[in-house]
């Protein structure tokens, strides 16, 4: 079984676990095995709006077995980062939710929300609500010299609804105002995944998620291998396109895979696919699963490619096989 070589599984929330207040069909089952094989279960979540107790028990609530500790936020590695470059105890202006305030104060630094206050770094997180301003404290802060920490760069962040603005959105108000970029501690940055080791002890583990240029370009700056499951924001067109470093090591429909032998993956080949190169487009032959003609065709649009990305228009013939 695909889960066999692994001891931890380092897993994203939106699109994977969850959608909003729904789980992704599958996804508690398929963890509540993993979990019963012994293998550990980490919920890291870029988002910093939520509590880590919060979010486990909305995972409760949807039938998956999470306690807080089984929770690593970025706003628990945003806090960390900043932590370990001022003294304790001292003021930071926090643009954003609970979680962040929270996971601010467990590392022995006091919460601000004005400029006034002198703090000494500003830290941004998504939040329901986020005030002008107290965006506008944020910049203020930042004008005077405060360091600038963000929990994370996500553009977007998957909803039952849609697509909804993430916190990299956000983030472009303070960051325009003041021509300061923040340092980033969510993924696809080293921070968060650090703090996922630190908290978890994993020796093997696997990062499972839904976004090529978070949870999959973590994967690959943390040197480990990852998962990509087509329940959240990636696409089939968007795997076929990938760069070096948003190529999974795995791709699935869902979580079931964790449980079931993985394919040999070769020469575009895979189950009873074929992917082939002719007159600069991508072919697809064969019958079987669906999921492995995909697989398949990334083989080979990955190994034509090399160090750059597929041509959009020279794949899609690929889409239209794929139905």
């Amino acid at each position: 079984m695909l889960i066999d070589g692994y001891d931890t599984l380092l897993l994203d929330l939106d699109g994977v676990v969850y959608l909003g207040s729904h789980a992704v069909p599958c996804a508690p089952e398929a963890l509540e095995e993993a979990r019963g094989r012994g293998v550990r279960l980490a919920f890291v979540t870029n988002n910093a709006s939520r509590t880590p107790a919060a979010i486990a028990a909305h995972l409760r609530e949807l039938g998956v077995s999470a306690t807080a500790v089984d929770v690593v936020t970025s706003a628990q590695a945003a806090a960390r980062l900043v932590a370990e470059q001022v003294p304790a105890g001292s003021p930071v202006l926090v643009v954003g939710g609970s979680g962040l305030r929270l996971a601010v104060r467990d590392r022995g630094l006091r919460p601000v929300t004005t400029a006034r206050e002198a703090p000494v770094a500003v830290v941004q997180g998504i939040a329901p609500g986020l005030s002008y301003g107290l965006l506008s404290e944020g910049a203020l802060a930042v004008r005077q010299g405060a360091l600038f920490v963000a929990s994370n760069s996500d553009t977007t962040m998957p909803t039952g609804r849609g697509e909804l603005p993430g916190n990299g959105a956000m983030v472009r108000v303070i960051a325009t105002a003041t021509g300061v970029e923040p340092v980033y501690a969510g993924k696809p940055d080293p921070p968060l995944h650090r703090e996922s080791m630190i908290r978890t002890g994993a020796r093997r583990p696997l990062v499972v998620g839904d976004r090529l240029d978070t949870d999959i370009e973590g994967a690959t700056n943390a040197g480990v291998e990852s998962l990509l499951v087509l329940t959240g924001v990636a696409t089939p067109l968007d795997l076929l396109t990938a760069s070096p470093e948003h190529r999974p090591t795995y791709i699935a429909e869902d979580l079931t895979v964790l449980h079931l032998p993985y394919p040999e993956v070769r020469q575009g080949a895979c189950g009873g696919w074929r992917a082939r190169w002719d007159d600069g487009k991508l072919r697809l032959d064969g019958d079987g699963a669906r999921i492995d003609g995909l697989r398949a065709a990334c083989d080979a649009s990955w190994t034509a490619a090399g160090d750059g990305r597929a041509d959009e228009d020279a794949v899609k013939p690929v889409l239209d096989r794929l139905g």
